[in-house]
């Protein structure tokens, strides 16, 4: 019989765990590993994934770029757990977080271009996504996941492989 997991909001004290899980996967270049602080920055964005024994098994967050925009980043579930959910259940809550706050498009950057599609997802084809006057001021964010969408040369090496896909909701 699996064992069962549960959806919940990250704490502060799930940061250690959040490191764990997406160590294996930035040392494969299919993430990319962030400082403390920045998990700590965005820790209410994160939803975890927990066994029914209390361990972390999985993670995603939403972060929302623009007044019809966010993305699902840092989606990780520990190797033990892949195949059995974890990630389909998280990007479902993260999606339905999403339409809850107003977004009507969830972006990604992704090596996982098959799950991604099974939950609605397109590649997108180009810069078409957002208007010139919004794409002007997205450029004023500090924020790398926003300069990943916005395809700009500076994180080029981030997303080398990657597929930039978008949902809309």
């Amino acid at each position: 019989m699996e064992s069962a997991f549960s959806l919940r909001p990250a704490r502060t004290s799930d940061v250690a765990a959040i490191k764990r899980l997406v160590a294996p996967l930035a040392e494969q270049r299919i993430l990319m590993a962030k400082e403390t602080v920045a998990y700590y920055e965005s820790l209410q964005e994160f939803r975890i994934a927990e066994s029914d024994s209390g361990d972390v098994i999985g993670c995603g967050a939403l972060h929302v770029m623009w007044e019809d925009l966010a993305e699902i980043r840092t989606l990780a579930a520990a190797d033990s757990w892949r195949g059995r959910g974890v990630g389909h259940v998280l990007v479902e809550k993260l999606l339905e977080e999403a339409q809850a706050l107003g977004v009507s498009r969830v972006f990604c950057l992704t090596f996982e271009v098959d799950f991604f599609k099974r939950h609605g997802f397109e590649v997108m084809a180009d810069q078409s996504a957002v208007d010139p006057q919004v794409y002007s001021e997205l450029l004023r964010s500090h924020d790398e996941g926003v300069a990943e969408f916005l395809d700009l040369a500076r994180v080029k090496p981030n997303t080398l492989g990657n597929t930039r896909m978008i949902k809309h909701l």
